[in-house]
């Protein structure tokens, strides 16, 4: 059978960027076995499921660059792909069960499983082990209750087994038999549990492979035990490694953008975003860092998985959204960056020539776009600096001869109608200074720079002149 993997989230809030790691994986695993990935939405919560969130999230995949093979709006030979359109499906197999002895009918209140947890608390016990109050009830009597019309959920009888499984991540794991009890598969409002629904998925749509977060470890005893009961194969599982914060707790909001559309609103490049989560629990055979997912497709499999938790880092993140950026080509450079910058930003007023020639200089010293406007003001702002080191080369003697020189070189040039300093007149400026006011050293370079640029430190003076538009250089030196 070829390869069959799934990401299934549920459309309770926006893609996170953990889930966008399954999906990636997925797509990988997929693509690189000659297999099919499917989407699947587990849209079960009535309550908290809402289609804005799932079209965000399709959405978000598609700007991850990960689409599917199956799913919603796709079709397929296996859907409905919505769980909540699969519900008499589900509803079948929970009463097949019954009618096998596998599960049965329970009628506990909420007031009895509260005070039955209570119980189980004070004796030091697992909370599931009175919820078997029902469990050999006669099965008549059972559906008795059931047609009349009485409150009920649908418990599994647990065999009461250990359960072993060999995870494809983190090697053999075996459940002791207490770990679960008579636990629910249908609610009582008709839907059922996630670990039933998953099953029952996975099972008919044929998945070969289940990859998801370490997270979903515990779920494996209960739906192993209800692939056994239905004498259905299980897939294979692979419990990727768990993100985590610097503090090393479980990634979260605290610690910062979390979800997939904060990071497509900050205008990272969303190759930069999958090949930084592809590396947080997954390794590539040469230990390169970065490249792109075409590169790795023949190289992806499931033996360069590592177990340990993966340290989520949003400044790697941007050192990795800069290396792509200067991957891209000049043309693509100017396209990514000037859709970031404000509408009424100067940058927009210059040829296209010049934005090349600009972005391809500052390329090296940005990794994000949020740090562009700031770089960019070297060519546009008028705001002399007011940091420490401009007020010492303001105080130097040599620093308004400098000046002077430079103020009416500029005017010079502006009213012979230039629109920029060039490199060549420039380079005549730093020379004049050097032999005729005798200026040298730091000196002479720092005092150009602070008169031209109205600051003390900053890029290569040679690329910085010829990009500022002449009217902004006559404002600094007030012509």
């Amino acid at each position: 059978m070829s390869v069959r993997v799934r990401f299934a989230p549920s459309p309770t809030g926006l893609l996170h960027i953990g889930g966008a790691r399954t999906a990636l994986y997925c797509h990988l695993f997929a693509k690189a076995n000659g297999g099919s990935f499917i989407l699947r939405i587990e849209d079960t919560d009535l309550e908290r499921s809402k289609r804005e969130y799932e079209e965000a999230m399709v959405e978000d995949l598609k700007w991850c660059g990960l689409e599917w093979h199956e799913g919603p709006g796709k079709g397929g030979d296996f859907g409905p792909y919505r769980q909540s359109e699969r519900t008499e499906i589900y509803k079948g197999l929970a009463e097949q069960l019954v009618s096998e002895g596998k599960a049965y009918p329970c009628f506990l209140t909420n007031d009895e499983l509260e005070e039955l947890t209570e119980k189980a608390k004070s004796e030091n016990k697992a909370p599931h082990i009175y919820h078997d109050k029902y469990r050999d009830l006669d099965p008549a009597e059972a559906q008795k209750r059931v047609a009349a019309g009485e409150t009920h959920v649908i418990r599994f009888k647990n065999p009461n087994k250990k359960v072993t499984f060999t995870d494809l991540v983190r090697g053999e794991v075996t459940f002791p038999e207490d770990m679960v009890g008579d636990f629910v598969i249908m609610r009582s409002n008709g839907m059922p549990v996630y670990n039933f629904c998953c099953v029952i998925d996975d099972w008919k749509m044929e998945m070969t492979h289940v990859m998801r977060a370490e997270e979903h470890l515990n779920n494996t005893v209960r739906q192993l035990l209800i692939y056994e009961a239905f004498g259905a194969k299980a897939p294979e599982f692979a419990h990727c490694s768990l993100l985590v914060g610097e503090d090393r707790q479980k990634l979260s909001k605290r610690h910062g953008a979390t979800s997939v559309v904060q990071y497509k609103d900050q205008h990272f490049l969303p190759q930069a975003l999958m090949n930084y989560l592809c590396l947080l629990g997954w390794s590539h055979p040469e230990e390169k860092d970065i490249w792109d997912l075409d590169e790795i497709v023949s190289l992806f499999d499931l033996t360069r998985f590592s177990k340990s938790p993966a340290l989520y880092d949003i400044e790697k993140l941007k050192h990795f959204n800069g290396e792509h950026m200067r991957r891209l080509s000049t043309k693509d450079l100017v396209s990514y960056l000037k859709p970031t910058l404000s509408e009424n930003h100067p940058f927009h007023s210059q040829s296209e020539q010049w934005q090349e020639t600009c972005l391809e200089f500052f390329k090296e010293k940005i990794n994000t776009p949020q740090e562009l406007p700031e770089h960019l003001d070297v060519l546009f702002s008028t705001t002399p600096s007011e940091s420490e080191e401009s007020k010492e080369v303001a105080s130097w003697e040599t620093t308004p001869q400098i000046k002077e020189y430079v103020t009416s070189e500029v005017k010079r040039l502006a009213d012979e109608g230039a629109e920029f300093v060039s490199v060549e007149a420039f380079n005549e400026m730093t020379n004049h200074c050097k032999k005729e006011l005798k200026i040298k050293g730091k000196f002479l370079f720092k005092g150009l720079r602070l008169a031209l640029t109205g600051m003390a430190e900053g890029p290569d003076l040679k690329v910085v002149i010829p990009l500022t538009p002449m009217a902004v250089m006559k404002s600094r030196l007030a012509l």
